[in-house]
């Protein structure tokens, strides 16, 4: 036993991915094409991919939002591992739609994923109450403490809402933050961990990933 979360250095984090990571020929292809872009550092972890298709299996989510879907890694991963239902995926317009959509198509998948383009908190205003399984938030973090509140809104009971980039690179340690983004994520997991509204594991896989279960 151990009583504290492990350091992963490089060597540990290989084989962490050596022996439990199961990423596709085209999932591995859609995240080598993402590093070459500008704005890689966007990109969730595969791991934090294969973590999300198993809550999906998990709660047997059917409907499904995710806040901030990039060149579609993460959608990917969910879309593959729902038998059916439906993926909304709120973004802003960019070259990068273009990428999520071809890698979908070639999934077999995209017919499971609708890609709506604009502010995501004006999409989020527009759909019902408690009609939601999962939501997944990687997206401004300006706006997490909002995205809760419209999750909570959302999701059914028993709903699961993730906010990824909840250790932020360490910036949540800030005691004068420097961003707006770092206060807001200090912000939301302090809130969390007193909110009786949920039940909360906050992890150290990839920059920090919360998870919330709706109560």
């Amino acid at each position: 036993m151990t009583g504290q979360t492990l350091y992963l250095d490089d060597a540990l984090y290989h084989y962490l991915q050596g022996v439990s990571l199961r990423e596709t020929p085209l999932l591995a292809r859609l995240r080598a094409e993402t590093q070459a872009l500008p704005e890689a550092r966007w990109q969730v972890a595969p791991e934090q991919g294969q973590l999300l298709a198993l809550l999906i299996r998990l709660i047997g989510a059917r409907r499904v939002i995710e806040v901030g879907t990039f060149t579609g890694y993460s959608a990917l991963c969910m879309a593959q591992a729902m038998e059916a239902g439906h993926l909304l995926c709120c973004d802003l317009p960019g070259d990068y739609n273009a990428t999520a959509q071809r890698y979908w198509h070639d999934a077999g998948v995209a017919e499971r994923i609708e890609l709506r383009l604009g502010p995501a908190l004006q999409t989020l205003a527009t759909l019902s109450a408690e009609s939601f399984d999962m939501i997944f938030i990687d997206a401004d973090k300006a706006n997490y403490p909002r995205y809760l509140e419209e999750a909570l809104r959302l999701l059914r009971p028993g709903g699961l809402v993730a906010f990824d980039n909840t250790l932020w690179s360490g910036r949540v340690l800030q005691v004068v933050p420097d961003s707006e983004d770092t206060r807001a994520i200090q912000a939301l997991n302090a809130a969390l961990r007193d909110d009786q509204r949920v039940d909360v594991s906050l992890l150290p896989l990839g920059d920090g990933l919360t998870l919330c279960r709706k109560r």
